[in-house]
């Protein structure tokens, strides 16, 4: 496919042309494996999201290039929301500590998500009053539990494990957000070249 047609005097042209591709390739591959992954979990309610890990000085257009293969994007850097992890649970003590601490601490209207990755976390998150939670590498059976519990209240995030062959399941178990690196760092470049007419 003719992706777009270009004019100019060939010494700009050759100079500009390996930088030009060198964007374009990889960007319409996430761009490619992002609508892949939409497309997998057509008819269900969840929505692929990208991660933060992307290319240092790359992040936006990366991201972008997500958001052209329809997914949505996830947090752009750690002051977007605040992330709640095993460490940070381990360190606070529990669930509720870490939560109120990072409540005290952020704007009001950055979002507290807390990941977890077994069941009684969850229902901790929730008695915590999260605004997001992480369903880390949970098994799908335990993540269709989880959805169960929270029934609605909470935004649900499933991530880890997340390829082609398994975004499908894991959306049908009624997950909202579904966040994965392979739309950046598994996706592979799109085979681009500039050629004479």
């Amino acid at each position: 496919d003719v992706l777009a047609t270009i004019t100019g005097r060939a010494r700009s042209l050759l100079t500009a042309e390996r930088v030009a591709l060198n964007f374009l390739g990889p960007l319409s591959g996430t761009a490619t494996a992002t609508a892949a992954l939409v497309g997998a979990i057509e008819g269900t309610k969840a929505r692929i999201a990208c991660t933060r890990k992307t290319l240092p000085g790359l992040r936006l257009l990366q991201k972008y290039a997500v958001r052209c293969g329809g997914g949505f994007n996830h947090r752009f850097g750690r002051d977007d929301a605040a992330m709640v992890k095993d460490n940070h649970i381990a360190v606070a003590g529990s669930i509720g500590k870490a939560v109120e601490r990072a409540r005290s601490r952020v704007p009001g209207l950055i979002k507290i998500e807390v990941e977890c990755d077994r069941m009684e976390q969850v229902h901790e998150a929730v008695a915590a009053k999260a605004d997001i939670i992480m369903l880390d590498n949970m098994p799908l059976d335990v993540m269709r539990e989880a959805v169960k519990f929270v029934d609605g209240r909470i935004p649900l995030e499933a991530s880890g494990g997340v390829r082609f062959e398994t975004v499908r399941p894991i959306a049908e178990t009624g997950v909202d957000y579904i966040s994965t690196s392979k739309t950046i760092q598994g996706a592979p470049a799109v085979d681009i070249c500039l050629d004479d007419a």
